[in-house]
């Protein structure tokens, strides 16, 4: 297990390009802690989401793309011929921008993936579901009705019902991707308290364009900035260091557009 606040992920030169020539990130090198919440931030189309899929290998399921560069994963290169690309998703997680909710029961929802792979014996579900749920934050709004279907749920319950679904597998880091733009502004607030009661115990890395939200739940941010095209990073460093003191004009520019 990689000790709180040294670098559970790594990416060193990292550059992901189309078929056609076309560089949608380049160069990227960046370190993440563990046991902390890391914001990527920059202006839209500038690779955010590319660089979130790199570090799980979702980005292998996006036809006609080239990765090159390195991405390592407590010490392991992600790409190296070891590594089973389903399990790396299951230590590496991921909650997507939309919830995605599956027919069947609220707790069916929560389980089934993980006992699809042999995590969880069927003996143990109710415990399971228990466990990710109050994770999640959502047992108190969900206990009275396990057998009801998801999809009864707000989009702001089916999205930490994602992120129980995800917990089921027993990651190591949570990757989401803008999970509150489809969000209200309670349903925003009950999810950036799961995040941050998550990171006790979960590494997270979040796409937000959101900068007050990354101010609100985020220890580390990386800023992209684009050149020429592509999602280059600019700039790293501590939360409040960033945003109160940044020092690359393409963090100050972002910074100034978003705020003004």
């Amino acid at each position: 297990m990689t000790e709180r606040g040294f670098p559970i992920l790594s990416t060193a030169g990292l550059t992901v390009t189309t078929a056609g020539g076309r560089t949608l990130l380049r160069d990227v090198t960046l370190q993440i802690p563990a046991g902390r919440v890391t914001a990527l931030n920059g202006p839209s189309g500038v690779g955010k989401t590319t660089l979130l899929k790199c570090l799980n290998r979702l980005i292998d399921l996006t036809p006609s793309v080239r990765v090159t560069g390195e991405v390592r994963f407590a010490g392991d290169d992600v790409r190296g011929g070891g590594i089973d690309p389903d399990d790396l998703r299951r230590r590496i997680g991921t909650v997507f921008q939309q919830p995605v909710t599956f027919p069947g029961t609220i707790a069916h929802n929560v389980t089934f993936a993980a006992r699809k792979i042999g995590l969880i014996a069927k003996r143990d579900e109710p415990d399971a579901v228990e466990r990710c749920l109050t994770a999640a934050g959502l047992w108190n709004e969900t206990k009275d009705r396990l057998r009801d279907p998801a999809t009864i749920l707000s989009v702001g319950q089916q999205q930490r019902l994602a992120i129980a679904r995800v917990l089921a597998g027993d990651p190591e880091v949570l990757l989401m991707d803008e999970p509150t733009s489809a969000l209200d502004t309670r349903s925003t607030a009950a999810l950036e308290e799961t995040i941050y009661s998550l990171k006790n115990t979960k590494t997270i890395v979040m796409v937000t364009h959101h900068l007050p939200q990354a101010r609100r739940v985020a220890d580390w941010v990386a800023c992209l900035c684009p050149r020429e095209g592509a999602g280059e990073l600019v700039e790293a460093n501590e939360c409040e260091l960033l945003f109160d003191a940044p020092e690359h004009p393409g963090t100050v520019e972002f910074l100034s557009c978003c705020s003004g």
